[in-house]
């Protein structure tokens, strides 16, 4: 969810733009702007920055044990198929 400052600083912006004469209906059409934009962030399913800060690390790690698990599965490979090579008799 989207933090409640910036919706509210999003609805002060846009009531600071609206002309002056529909400005002076208020904290009404100021609350009404801030509602109607929670409404519509709530739809969009957004994720706040702290969730998504969360989310990027935990990619980040996987990502590494990732890299960590092929290098693993290269040089696991690397062996299988030196063990496989016939012996030259000698």
């Amino acid at each position: 969810m989207i933090d409640p400052k910036k919706i509210e600083q999003i609805a002060r912006q846009v009531h600071e733009s609206m002309p002056k004469g529909i400005r002076e209906f208020g904290e009404d059409a100021e609350k009404k702007i801030r509602q109607v934009l929670q409404a519509q962030f709530s739809r969009m399913d957004l994720v706040n920055r702290e969730e998504f800060d969360v989310q990027t690390q935990v990619l980040l790690r996987t990502r590494e044990k990732l890299v960590a698990m092929e290098q693993r599965l290269t040089d696991l490979e690397a062996k299988l198929t030196a063990a496989q090579k016939p012996q030259d008799p000698a």
